[in-house]
């Protein structure tokens, strides 16, 4: 039986999903999970890559363990973040996380070079303060020898699939994260790169997910006890999850995790001002599709909450607290940057209530319950912004990732938003994946089948 294996990794957890049919379904099984998470180094937060492909190497360990040989691998991440190599392949400097403040006041050393206005409207990407144009900015200014001795980058999935493979490739869903990818040619922008000052080596082919990268190298497959394929899946998580999400031209989807991604699927970008101001970004999608979406803070801050508890409370044991405090209406604005990367998020959501002139909430589920409410809020209010900008009308929100489990959060969500709401299938991104990987083998012919294979094989829940 064929079975194809997604290496989904996330910011604060991966897992190794092998998919394959049974009775006409698609049938998942978790192989493996590990931990991830960034932490202070060299006076910068970032991420442990080499532990992250260790992780990986395990769990391919375990396949073979349990005589498990998949056909194909795709390894899927985040998005922004990048890693430097020398002419030897070997990484420079650090894998610098986005939530690192390197990149504070890049923007403004940007509109220097053109406004904000011409670099929407040639890459189409909302503007984020971690987006990687102003991670190679702040390299530039901080650490410009790194890029001296650079021969070329790769995002951390694509570095990963190398590691694995030996070779270099970008992948297109997770290059347009960069916002240095031009919408219309769907290629590097190298007029961009040459304002901007950056060596034009560094920016080498991209290819299309689905792309066959190899074999697995020689030590590698020793180590791991087997051989197969990888393919390069939507590397970018939302690109996959979108991808698994069972969605219509009249459906909104909401990638509900550490970030909420809420958006439609479309033909071509949308590059006008009113898009750019409403930041909006058009982000590659599969067969070139784009996926027209906002970033929304998402359940990072439910999950910052639930550390500084000291993890006293489980993710279910937090939203039983809050099911019981409807009556707080009290919203904030889940968007603002002070909420990215604070001290104290308890304290940061007070403040923000205290200064809007709204009740401040006096017990955990109060909390809870109003974080819920504004995220709720948070999305409404984007599918509006969303309907009134494509001239569209959305009937349904779909909800896939880890959030879809929330069912306090989608019941609100529902009533806010005046909208059937469906959730599930939680696995989004790892079924995204398995499915660009058998379409590229050939085992289903395209993305209407591949939507039609999801509705049959997971519960999708109607509130």
């Amino acid at each position: 039986m064929s079975a194809y294996l997604a290496i989904d990794i996330g910011a604060s957890s991966g897992r190794h999903i092998l998919g394959s049919m049974s009775n006409g379904k698609l049938k998942l099984s978790e192989i493996h999970r590990f931990n991830n998470g960034f932490s202070e180094k060299n006076g910068n937060l970032c991420w442990d890559v080499e532990a992250l492909f260790e992780e990986i190497l395990t769990g391919l360990g375990k396949l073979k363990e349990m005589g498990e040989i998949p056909l194909s691998i795709g390894i899927n991440t985040w998005g922004v973040d990048f890693v430097l190599l020398d002419k030897n392949g070997k990484m420079l400097g650090d894998a610098v996380a986005y939530r690192d403040s390197r990149t504070d006041g890049m923007d403004g050393l940007l509109s220097e070079i053109l406004s904000e206005e011409e670099l929407y409207s040639r890459t189409g990407i909302q503007k984020m303060a971690f987006n990687s144009i102003y991670q190679f900015l702040a390299i530039k200014k901080f650490t410009p020898e790194l890029l001296t001795a650079a021969d070329s980058f790769l995002m951390i999935p694509t570095y990963l699939s190398y590691l694995l493979t030996g070779k270099k490739k970008h992948e297109y869903t997770n290059a347009t994260t960069t916002a240095l990818v031009n919408a219309k040619t769907k290629a590097w922008d190298y007029e961009l790169i040459r304002k901007m000052g950056l060596p034009e080596k560094l920016f080498g082919e991209i290819v299309p997910p689905g792309t066959k990268l190899g074999s697995l190298l020689p030590d590698i497959a020793k180590r791991v006890g087997f051989d197969c394929e990888v393919i390069l899946p939507c590397t970018h998580d939302t690109a996959s999850a979108v991808l698994g999400a069972p969605i219509d031209e009249k459906s909104i989807y909401l990638s509900s995790g550490t970030w909420s991604l809420i958006g439609a699927e479309l033909s071509a970008p949308i590059l006008t001002n009113e898009s750019r101001l409403s930041n909006l970004s058009n982000e590659g999608g599969y067969e070139y599709r784009f996926r027209y979406l906002k970033n929304i803070m998402g359940l990072w801050i439910i999950q910052s909450l639930k550390n500084e508890y000291g993890d006293k409370y489980s993710f279910a044991d937090l939203a039983n607290h809050a099911s019981k405090c409807s009556y707080f209406s009290a919203v904030f604005n889940v968007n603002d940057h002070r909420f990215f990367a604070p001290p104290n998020m308890e304290n940061e959501i007070k403040n923000a209530l205290q200064e809007a002139g709204e009740k401040i909430p006096e017990s955990i589920g109060e909390l809870i319950y109003c974080v819920y409410h504004s995220l709720a809020v948070s999305y409404g209010k984007s599918i509006d912004e969303i309907e009134a900008i494509t001239g569209k009308k959305y009937e349904k929100l779909c909800i896939v990732g880890g959030g879809s489990k929330n069912e306090s959060l989608n019941e609100l969500t529902a009533k806010i938003c005046k909208r059937k709401v469906t959730a599930g299938p939680v696995e989004g991104t790892a079924i995204g994946n398995i499915l660009v990987q058998m379409m590229s083998n050939g085992a289903i012919t395209g993305v209407s089948e591949a939507r039609k294979l999801i509705k049959k094989s997971f519960p999708i829940k109607e509130y």
